[in-house]
C-alpha cells in the first residue's frame, strides 16, 4: 500500500506559497491531506486545491500537529519561530527562506547537484536563494567532469524575486511613466534600506542591503551558498546582483573557470545537453538563446551562449535562465519533497 504524507504550506498566500500549491497540485506526491497556513492578516481566506476549496489558517505550533512535510515560505522571522515547533512535532521542514541555509547542521539542497545531502537532515533542509539555484545546477555536470577553480557571475534578476508588492510597484510605475504621471517608490532595492529608487526603464546594481565590504547580503548568499552545496571552501567565487524591470525569470551571466586543460566549448555544450534539470538552447547562427520571457512557467534551467575566453583557456562563458518563482524557489522545494520520498528517507 502507497504511504500517504500530511503537507503544510506556511505562506500559502504569498507569491512563492501560491506557487508551491500549484507545483503540489502537479507533483507525483502522495498527499493525503493538505494545510494552508498564513499570518493572522490572510487565516479565513479561501484557497483551491485539486479543485476543492481549502480555507487558510494562521500558524500556529499547533497547526503542525501530524503534519509529515512543512514547506515554509514566509520569511525568516516566521521560520525562525516556527520551523522548530514542527519539527518538534514530527514534521520534515523545508524552508525557503535564508535563515537556516549557512547552519551547519542544515542540508542546502539542489536535488540535481546534491540530493543525498537529504539524508543528513535534523528536521529542516534549507532550499537555496532562486539565483544560486540556477547556477549551481548549470555548474555541477560541468565540475563533475571538468572540476571548478573559479566563478564570477553578474545576476539580471525579476522584480518577483522582491514579493508581490514590489511587483505592483514595477506595473505601476511603468503606467505612470508612459502615462507622464509622478513615479512612487516604496519598496526596491530593498525595503528595509535608507532609499528607494524607481525600478521602471531602470537597472538597480543592488539587491539587498550592503555587508561591511560592501557586497549585498543577495552577492554574499550567492558566494557562500555555492560553497556549501558544492562542499568546496576553496572554490572562489564573486557575484554582483542587480535588479530589472522584468516581472519573472532570473538571468545571469556566468563565467567560471575549470581544471582540466584542451577542453572546448563544445565540450561543455555536450555534457550540459544531458545534464539533469538543464535545457541547452545554443545556437548563434540561430539567434537562440535563453531569455527570461521564455522561461516563465517552466520548471527547467535554460543555458546559452557558451564559450571559451578569449585570454584564458581554462575559462567559459554562459547564460543561464531560470523561473525564479519556479526552480528558484517553489518547484525545488516540492521537488525536495519528491526525493525525500523516493529516496526512503521519509
Amino acid at each position: 500500500m502507497t504511504k500517504v504524507y500530511s503537507v503544510a504550506v506556511v505562506g500559502a498566500t504569498g507569491a512563492v506559497g501560491e506557487q508551491i500549491i500549484l507545483q503540489l497540485e502537479q507533483s507525483d506526491l502522495p498527499i493525503a491531506t493538505i494545510k494552508f497556513l498564513s499570518s493572522p492578516r490572510s487565516a479565513g481566506s479561501t484557497l483551491s486545491f485539486k479543485n476543492e476549496d481549502v480555507i487558510v489558517e494562521e500558524a500556529t505550533p499547533e497547526s503542525f500537529t501530524d503534519v509529515d512535510i512543512a514547506i515554509f515560505s514566509a520569511g525568516g522571522s516566521i521560520s525562525e519561530k516556527l520551523a522548530p515547533e514542527a519539527v518538534k512535532r514530527g514534521a520534515i521542514v523545508i524552508d525557503n527562506t535564508s535563515h537556516f541555509r549557512m547552519a551547519e547542521d542544515v542540508p542546502l539542497v539542489v536535488p540535481e547537484v546534491n540530493e543525498e545531502a537529504l539524508r543528513t537532515h535534523n528536521g529542516i533542509i534549507a532550499n537555496p536563494n532562486c539565483s544560486t539555484i540556477q547556477m549551481v545546477a548549470a555548474l555541477e555536470p560541468i565540475r563533475k567532469k571538468h572540476g571548478l577553480k573559479r566563478v564570477i557571475v553578474s545576476t539580471y534578476q525579476a522584480v518577483s524575486g522582491a514579493g508581490n508588492l514590489a511587483n505592483q510597484e514595477l506595473f505601476d510605475q511603468t503606467r505612470a511613466v508612459l502615462d507622464n504621471k509622478p513615479v512612487e517608490a516604496n519598496i526596491l532595492p530593498a525595503s528595509g534600506d535608507k532609499k528607494h529608487y524607481q525600478i521602471a526603464f531602470n537597472a538597480i546594481p543592488q539587491i539587498d542591503v550592503f555587508g561591511e565590504d560592501d557586497y549585498t547580503y543577495e552577492e554574499h548568499k550567492m558566494i557562500n551558498e555555492t560553497k556549501k552545496i558544492m562542499s568546496d571552501a576553496t572554490l572562489k567565487v564573486a557575484a554582483t546582483c542587480v535588479r530589472l524591470p522584468i516581472s519573472r525569470g532570473h538571468s545571469e551571466s556566468v563565467y567560471f573557470e575549470i581544471d582540466n586543460d584542451n577542453v572546448s566549448a563544445a565540450d561543455i555544450k555536450e555534457i550540459l545537453s544531458t545534464a539533469p534539470g538543464i535545457v541547452l538552447e545554443d545556437d548563434p547562427a540561430t539567434q537562440t538563446y535563453p531569455q527570461a520571457l521564455n522561461c516563465v512557467d517552466k520548471r527547467e534551467t535554460f543555458v546559452g551562449r557558451v564559450r571559451r575566453d578569449l585570454d584564458e583557456p581554462k575559462g567559459f562563458h554562459m547564460w543561464v535562465v531560470s523561473d525564479n518563482l519556479l526552480k528558484g524557489a517553489a518547484w525545488n522545494s516540492v521537488q525536495i519533497a519528491e526525493r525525500l520520498v523516493a529516496l526512503n528517507i521519509i
